[in-house]
């Protein structure tokens, strides 16, 4: 199995709304990518390992898929329509990066 993490970078200006990405940008993709997707879940930044820094990242989304070509075959094909909702809960601009699910 393979994780896409999707990382949405923190700086002053960041802004995130959980609730949106929660409840509106996740079911949109786990609808449009439908039975391929096996999980999505979603991380909001709270610190830095140094202390009173804020965190690197803002928020972070992770999707599980059986493989990259399960993956690359259920999200393509909908990629502008997920990509163009992103401005609806934030202002950065994420990192992408996909991993193999070591256990």
């Amino acid at each position: 199995m393979i994780k896409v993490s999707v990382l949405y970078p923190n700086s002053e200006s960041a802004t995130f709304d959980m609730d949106y990405y929660c409840k509106t940008h996740l079911p949109l993709v786990a609808d449009l990518v439908g039975e391929a997707l096996i999980s999505a879940s979603a991380d909001l930044g709270l610190a830095s390992v140094v202390p009173g820094e804020p965190p690197i990242y803002i928020a972070m989304g992770h999707l599980t898929f059986e493989s990259v070509e399960t993956f690359k075959q259920s999200f393509g094909p909908h990629q502008a329509v997920i990509a163009a909702d992103i401005v609806n809960f934030t202002n950065t601009h994420p990192v992408i990066q996909i991993s193999n699910i070591a256990q």
